[in-house]
């Protein structure tokens, strides 16, 4: 995985797999607990992303799940990665924890595929135009928005990282490159925007797709959602895929496979009638130039 690392994220996402691995296997918690030297009430802990359990904890666990000998190991190394520090820790009081689950979740992964029908995803906004979406905001006190958008800016940088940068799609809707943001500077804040869109489409290891309303009805129409994917870096599953839906003030997270599948089904039939990548530039490049 690449190197930003949340203590906080890493637990959680561990004790989503082990909770899996259990309800599947259909050992009790206390049956767990014993192979693993602990409570009940611990394993309940671990699998809540309260603890962390030690790689030896884990691999016992695992081992009375029946998992086999691959997941065994790679679930111990994910667990030595918990003496890492949280590159986060300095937006802690700006950040509601549901947020800071996804956040860290990102730093984590190697691929993340988002569907966004009304605004452009934190991942490729320009400043001055994170700045326009974030103010003004209900959901956003005005003395945290500047930090709030430098937030965004920070966790941009996992798409240049030299050793292993994040694999990101983008599938946005075409009403998303017409709609002004930034106010009074909305035309300036748009050229700004598009041309940073089209430079991060040139990007290897960015994808942007652009669903054109002509389309009609599709899957993405219930709503945003972001898919993050977790690979090693020769391409080998470290963890379950995770689905995320945002609510007002919360957050839904879909941990369940088969629930993963079907928002990764969807993907699929939104690639199939977006425009592919060289449609999709010249789309944004036709609004820049009038813009211009």
């Amino acid at each position: 995985m690449a190197k930003r690392g949340d203590p906080s994220a890493l637990r959680w996402l561990i004790g989503v797999e082990l909770s899996n691995y259990r309800r599947e296997s259909g050992v009790s918690q206390a049956e767990a607990g014993k192979a693993a030297g602990v409570s009940s009430g611990m394993v309940g802990h671990f699998e809540a992303g309260r603890y962390f359990p030690a790689p030896e904890q884990i691999a016992s666990m695992l081992e009375v799940y029946g998992a086999p000998a691959y997941d065994i190991e790679r679930l111990s190394a994910l667990a030595g990665r918990a003496d890492q520090s949280s590159w986060l820790a300095r937006w802690n009081d700006v950040m509601p924890d549901w947020l800071r689950t996804y956040i860290g979740l990102e730093g984590l992964a190697s691929h993340v595929v988002t569907y966004s029908p009304l605004v452009l995803h934190a991942l490729v906004q320009t400043k001055e135009y994170s700045a326009g979406v974030t103010s003004p905001s209900a959901r956003v006190r005005l003395d945290q928005q500047e930090r709030l958008v430098g937030l965004r800016m920070e966790r941009q940088r996992r798409l240049f990282n030299d050793d292993r940068p994040l694999h990101f799609t983008a599938v946005i809707e075409e009403s998303v490159l017409d709609r002004p943001i930034g106010g009074a500077q909305a035309a300036a804040t748009m050229r700004g925007q598009l041309a940073h869109l089209v430079e991060m489409a040139g990007r290897p290891n960015v994808d942007v797709l652009i669903l054109p309303t002509a389309v009609g009805r599709h899957d993405g129409l219930e709503g945003r959602f972001t898919i993050l994917h977790f690979h090693d870096a020769d391409g080998r599953p470290q963890a379950g895929s995770i689905g995320y839906v945002e609510i007002p003030d919360d957050a839904v997270y879909l941990q369940d496979q088969n629930q993963v599948a079907k928002y990764n089904a969807s993907v699929d039939l939104l690639r199939a009638v977006a425009l592919p990548q060289s449609e999709s530039v010249a789309a944004i490049e036709s609004r820049l130039a009038a813009l211009a």
